[in-house]
């Protein structure tokens, strides 16, 4: 069965949704094609859209589903974001709303920043976000309420 999806704690955006045989799908901005549409898929939609049009984030800086190296396995990091010199500002983790933030899904988007390094992680089930800015020198992090615009990163 298809999931029905679910009012959000983000905005609401008018997603072109189809329905094929029992299936349905949502078109993605940023990869030109149409997905599966899962709970996390929705997630990652509304929250790409966030950062578009309320934050400001440049559509051709976002990289949704990038692949990395992490202890010898592929794995694929959700959203990464760029800056206009190519690079990685911030790693989004995407969780379906039924999956609560613990500590266990804060320490997988940690483990996939571990590769990338961003200065930026934030992990969402679109209910809940947490923001958190990192400083690698000294291995300190410290949670923000709210994700500033792009052009404040």
């Amino acid at each position: 069965m298809s999931f029905i999806p679910t009012p959000l704690n983000l905005p609401e955006y008018p997603f072109k949704i189809t329905l094929k045989d029992t299936q349905y799908f949502i078109f993605d901005e940023i990869r030109k094609k149409h997905l599966v549409l899962t709970p996390e898929e929705w997630v990652r939609q509304h929250f790409i859209q966030f950062l578009v049009f309320v934050k400001k984030f440049p559509k051709s800086l976002i990289q949704i589903e990038g692949g990395l190296t992490l202890n010898k396995l592929q794995k694929r990091t959700d959203i990464v974001i760029f800056n206009n010199l190519g690079e990685r500002i911030m790693v989004i983790e995407c969780k379906a709303p039924a999956v609560k933030i613990t500590q266990s899904v804060f320490d997988q988007a940690a483990r996939y920043n571990s590769v990338h390094k961003t200065k930026w992680l934030v992990v969402t089930n679109g209910l809940r976000h947490c923001y958190a800015i990192i400083d690698h020198q000294s291995s300190q992090f410290a949670f923000i309420e709210e994700l500033p615009d792009y052009q404040l990163l």
